[in-house]
């Protein structure tokens, strides 16, 4: 090519490129650029995923929850709550948007109970009739029970709608009586919760703050109580499994009660939690789901209801589905260690490096509510009396170390309680909460209850069969034990594993 014929080139290019520029910017003079207006709304599957949620730790007995094929009505699997298999969409988003609230309900026909969940749902505090909650004990002794649970006025609960519904309750009384049966509680508070959700057209829901990561909204009813509590946590952590949640989500309590040491663990177990008088206003949810109540799940349910259920490996249940045995307990107890960082390999976990740990769970006075006297009732009358016999007795044992732990967990940190069961080779005490703390108990673990005749009640012997746990009792004809008869099943015991 000659030197002209490419200085020809180079000209018409730049002539070109000119004529380009010159034509783009005559169509943005035309047609200018809209302003910017809010964001589209997110949908449940766009929404950003947070980094300050915590993540699921990895569980040995964890299961898929996702009911696929779902379990048959009262097996083991529905009972501890892997039967919430049919979902009923009461509110679904714009069809052409795919924004505005919506809301659905996964009920269990075995647990007659749901958990629910929806999206851009407003709660304003001012309209729930409760006290502030979270105070300190000593600051509200006396304060009455029904203060401190939550009363709905009207507003107090409002999803944007999603279907063109405006001007009306989100759920009426079939629906409820139907998924949200009220049984034997007099006050269902989560049903009275779905029951006073209002529909508000789109840009109605006037917020203080917008809360993008999944909440959980808790009420609790005995929440000094470790079994009880026990029963809301393991509602709250299969409503955050059934509902897929990615990462642990925020808690907040819908309720007016002090601060008790139970707190704690509801705050290791979730990445953060709060009380709804806390808002200085009206808070919006991106995602919100509701926990059923813990008289709805099996640890509570099975003490008035006839279920078998055994409790094994998940690896054996993976292997060779049985719908009469069970990992979930197990699975939840570790759930609860991993919250307090003691969760282990447990085929490396060697709990007798430095003998037996036999642990020794007391029942002591202590103030638990504003309504306690900081007196429990005895159900072993002569209970120093025992303990002291049997630390006399593991001295005098030559074949192996046998240390006798006091557990006295009114007044430990969750996570010292958590780690005493956990180490402990046989687990002993009279009936009473403190042994609920088997749930978090490893698979090797020995139970020896003694329990008087005024409480005879199958919590522990039906926990220790729920999580595959040899379990052994001491039936007295009143609450005082011969010391000689508690040593002498506790020998036997020992015995079997090589003492």
């Amino acid at each position: 090519m000659s030197r002209r014929q490419r200085r020809l080139l180079v000209r018409t290019l730049l002539f070109l490129f000119f004529l380009n520029f010159i034509s783009l910017s005559i169509y943005f003079i035309l047609h200018p650029r809209p302003r910017a207006t809010r964001p589209p709304r997110q949908t449940l599957e766009t929404l950003p995923s947070s980094s300050s949620l915590k993540p699921w730790p990895s569980l040995p007995s964890f299961l898929p929850w996702s009911p696929s094929p779902p379990p048959p009505p009262r097996s083991c699997e529905g009972y501890f709550g892997h039967g919430f298999s049919r979902r009923i969409d009461l509110l679904r988003p714009h069809s052409s948007s795919g924004g505005g609230g919506w809301f659905r309900c996964f009920y269990s026909e075995t647990l007659a109970s749901s958990i629910c969940e929806g999206g851009r749902i407003r709660m304003d505090p001012s309209r729930i009739s409760m006290t502030v909650g979270g105070e300190e004990l000593e600051k509200v002794i006396g304060r009455g029970e029904e203060e401190e649970l939550p009363r709905y006025e009207p507003g107090a609960f409002q999803i944007e709608e999603g279907e063109g519904r405006a001007d009306e309750r989100l759920a009426d009384e079939e629906f409820l009586n139907r998924y949200l049966p009220r049984g034997a509680i007099q006050m269902h508070t989560m049903r009275e919760l779905v029951g006073s959700i209002g529909v508000v057209r789109p840009g109605e829901l006037e917020c203080s703050q917008w809360i993008e990561e999944p909440t959980l909204l808790v009420t609790r009813f005995e929440y000094a109580n470790l079994f009880h509590t026990v029963t809301d946590w393991y509602s709250a952590y299969i409503s955050s499994r059934v509902t897929n949640l990615s990462s642990r989500p925020n808690l907040i309590f819908v309720d007016g009660h002090c601060k008790a040491p139970l707190e704690e663990t509801w705050e290791a177990l979730f990445s953060s939690t709060r009380y709804a008088k806390n808002f200085s206003g009206p808070v919006c949810f991106r995602h919100a789901v509701l926990s059923p109540l813990g008289y709805e799940t099996a640890m509570f349910k099975g003490l008035t209801e006839s279920f078998s259920c055994q409790g094994t490996s998940a690896h054996i249940l993976s292997q060779n589905p049985d719908y009469q045995k069970t990992a979930r307990l197990s699975e939840f107890g570790e759930m609860l260690r991993a919250a307090f960082g003691l969760l282990g390999n447990e085929d490396s976990f060697i709990k007798t490096s430095h003998g037996h740990n036999v642990l020794f769970v007391r029942r002591e006075n202590y103030l638990a509510h504003p309504r306690h006297s900081g007196k429990v009732e005895s159900r072993l009358s002569n209970e120093q009396e025992v303990f002291d016999a049997i630390k006399n007795w593991a001295k005098g044992q030559k074949k192996c170390r046998i240390n006798v732990v006091n557990g006295l967990f009114a007044h430990m940190h969750m996570k010292e309680q958590l780690r005493a069961v956990q180490e402990a080779s046989v687990v002993i005490g009279a009936h009473g909460a403190g042994l609920t703390h088997l749930v978090a108990a490893t698979p090797d673990t020995i139970v020896l209850e003694i329990i008087s005749s005024m409480y005879r009640r199958p919590h522990f012997s039906l926990i220790s069969q729920w999580k595959g746990l040899e379990y052994h009792a001491i039936n007295l004809a009143g609450s005082y034990a011969r010391p000689a008869m508690v040593i002498g099943e506790l020998s036997s015991i020992m015995e079997s594993l090589g003492c």
